[in-house]
């Protein structure tokens, strides 16, 4: 009696139920570079934001944060800038979001990238890595892979989707989080142009990233809509975990 042949296995499906049920498929690694070297600059960049809304086991996070971690390492590698390469490598993670609608999916996704991080950050700072950091990398995943519809833009229990922002305050490697509703996020106020003329003026001394590429005041950020949920004081990037959270 010739044994049962089982079905080959596809890194794409999970399962045939799991396709039913969720429409799940992956994309394949080929097409992941491809649609990422069509923005290269911005994979390449350490602080640019990337939002995943299907990040699914993190087939293009993954890749991404590698992308960056290399720039990292490039700029920042070697025994005399181990400092320097913690912090970058931490403010790479902090770049990347997700949103996945399947719990164990995302649990993956958040393993991976830990992996990814973990890997050249022990690679680079051997005995100097310290668990400090580690801790701060899972926390900071924990808070930007979210299990939720990114439809509806609700989580898991129904509650909108919350994410922090991470601002980076150069000066003394310190951290301003600030958290944000995604409906809000994706859907911000209006701005009319000025039609008048526009000079070229000197960017502020500390600036924080945004969501939207475009670098604001530290201290002016616009809450008037009520996008803001919560906001916290600026510390040191290692001192980000809340204490009631740690």
């Amino acid at each position: 009696m010739c044994p049962e042949k089982s079905e080959p296995m596809n890194p794409q499906v999970k399962s045939k139920a799991r396709v039913a049920e969720h429409g799940e498929v992956f994309t394949a690694e080929r097409e992941v570079n491809a649609m990422l070297d069509l923005v290269k600059l911005q994979t390449e960049r350490i602080d640019s934001l990337f939002l995943e809304p299907a990040c699914g086991t993190g087939n293009f996070l993954v890749p991404i944060l590698q992308r960056k971690l290399d720039v990292v390492k490039k700029r920042y590698g070697g025994v005399r800038r181990r400092a320097d390469f913690e912090f970058w490598s931490v403010i790479a993670v902090m770049s990347v979001y997700g949103v996945e609608l399947l719990e164990d999916n995302a649990a993956e996704c958040r393993s991976r990238l830990y992996d990814t991080w973990n890997t050249q950050y022990s690679a680079n700072n051997k005995k100097e890595a310290t668990e400090a950091c580690r801790a701060v990398v899972r926390y900071v995943l924990e808070r930007n892979i979210l299990c939720g519809d990114a439809l509806s833009l609700l989580d898991s229990r129904g509650q909108p989707l919350v994410f922090s922002h991470w601002g980076a305050h150069l000066a003394g490697r310190r951290i301003k989080r600030t958290d944000w509703t995604l409906a809000e996020l994706l859907n911000p106020p209006a701005v009319t142009p000025d039609p008048g003329p526009q000079l070229e003026r000197a960017a502020p001394a500390e600036t924080q990233l945004s969501l939207f590429g475009t670098p604001e005041p530290a201290d002016t950020a616009d809450d008037s809509e009520g996008r803001r949920v919560a906001e916290f004081k600026v510390v040191h990037y290692l001192e980000i975990i809340a204490p009631e959270e740690a």
